[in-house]
């Protein structure tokens, strides 16, 4: 398994690269599934809303939010550089259509994370803080309605990790640094 002067060899740096590539995709897959069918709803549940007050539910839900964007954008980075690690170690063409699902959910997780949710954080803040009906009314139509882009935005989120999923799990079988002008007749 060890190479020239104990370095590893390149059956190992790739049998290693996969394996964090599909322990990443796991993590990134389940928490997205467990925050979107379980952690979520569950903040808006019966039980939780006779616990504490609708604006304490919301208010303890973009915390958790937060962390959620935090650990979509640490798996996508970590995703991007796996993704690039392994076109430099194989020399395989690199997989367009995983670069741009990477990117996509990527970019999706960073506008999330970054606009999305600290602009419904503010909202939110307005719906329940502000002394104007009139204002809340308008943040609570507002909220509503990133509110659903949001959620679209992660079903996509949702549908695009299952593709990595699936894609990690099952690499292709491409020939290393060949060419399609070796094939000519």
């Amino acid at each position: 398994m060890a190479g020239r002067a104990g370095f590893p060899s390149l059956a190992a740096v790739i049998t290693i690269l996969r394996f964090i590539a599909v322990m990443n995709a796991a993590v990134w897959f389940g928490a997205a599934v467990f925050f979107t069918f379980v952690a979520a709803p569950a903040f808006f549940s019966n039980e939780m809303m006779h616990l504490l007050p609708r604006v304490y539910v919301g208010a303890a839900l973009q915390i958790v939010l937060e962390r959620y964007f935090l650990l979509q954008n640490w798996c996508g980075a970590i995703a991007l550089v796996h993704l690039i690690s392994e076109w430099l170690y194989t020399g395989r063409p690199m997989p367009k259509l995983t670069l741009y699902l990477l990117i996509g959910m990527f970019s999706l997780g960073l506008l999330g994370g970054q606009v999305l949710e600290p602009y419904m954080k503010k909202l939110h803040a307005i719906r329940y803080v502000s002394k104007s009906p009139v204002e809340q009314e308008q943040a609570a139509r507002s909220f509503g309605l990133w509110h659903g882009v949001s959620q679209v935005m992660n079903l996509v989120v949702l549908a695009g990790l299952l593709v990595y999923l699936w894609q990690v799990t099952h690499p292709p079988n491409t020939p290393r640094f060949s060419s399609t002008n070796k094939f000519r007749g």
